[in-house]
């Protein structure tokens, strides 16, 4: 659904599916465009610990409010995800559990400037004027060895422990978040989206599947379908979100809501 914001309306769609392995979904997604808030997470530790973990910090993130500065909606966003880091290792103490995490990715707009705050491997991109960015770096095993030198992006993707993570919310002893920042654009395009999207379409085929769709509904839909047809091994979860200059007809939005 399109919300209006201060300089942009933005056209949200997401999706989410368990996939065709596993027996249940750990991913959590979250959408507040009045507060300029996006989120997915995904679960790590099983059932009754990652789709936990994920919920939880969902619950924590859905009550961050309006914000009157750049530096107050970070924060806010911040406080949050350090209450959910502890909710989340009490659920481990309580359960007697060994590892209960999960990774997060937020992009947070405000007025013209975005902030991307992660942990883990789920990603954030921004498609441009025809060109897709990773905004965010994997917390990896598997990415410290791409940028060590040691192994090609191609060999990355068959790698035995790809997905080893070395950074989630509710594992350590603290959330550990990475921040960048930068400027939004007319017609900029934000995919946010689980590793169970990415194990499946590198980046350039998510770079044509986000440019050939319309609104922003039909490329979440499209991601999740094209992924389900080529195995899903995990749960998948993705937010699109376009960005709409105000006060300009949109074609491609202009039936939703």
């Amino acid at each position: 659904m399109i919300q209006p914001l201060s300089h942009f309306r933005y056209d949200t769609g997401s999706a989410s599916d368990t996939g065709l392995v596993r027996g249940h979904n750990e991913d959590s997604l979250l959408s507040l465009p009045a507060a300029g808030v996006w989120m997915v997470a995904d679960g790590m530790g099983g059932h009754d610990a990652g789709d936990v973990a994920a919920a939880i910090i969902a619950e924590e993130i859905e009550s961050v409010g309006i914000a009157v500065s750049t530096q107050d909606q970070r924060a806010r966003v911040s406080e949050r995800l350090g209450r959910a880091h502890h909710r989340i290792t009490a659920h481990s103490r309580e359960m007697g559990l060994a590892t209960v995490g999960a990774t997060v990715a937020v992009l947070l707009i405000f007025e013209t400037g975005f902030a991307c705050l992660w942990a883990g491997d789920s990603r954030i991109y921004l498609l441009r004027a025809g060109r897709l960015s990773r905004l965010t770096t994997d917390h990896s095993e598997v990415q410290e060895l791409i940028d060590a030198g040691r192994l090609t992006a191609e060999q990355a993707r068959h790698w035995p422990r790809r997905n080893v993570i070395t950074r989630a919310i509710g594992i350590h002893d603290g959330p550990h978040i990475e921040t960048v920042t930068g400027m939004v654009m007319p017609g900029d395009v934000f995919l946010l989206c689980t590793d169970g999207l990415t194990e499946h379409l590198p980046d350039a085929e998510l770079a044509a599947l986000l440019a050939g769709q319309g609104a922003a509904q039909a490329a979440a839909d499209t991601l999740i379908a094209e992924t389900l047809r080529r195995g899903a091994r995990d749960n998948v979860t993705t937010i699109v979100l376009h960005c709409l200059p105000i006060g300009e007809a949109d074609d491609d939005a202009g039936d939703l809501p």
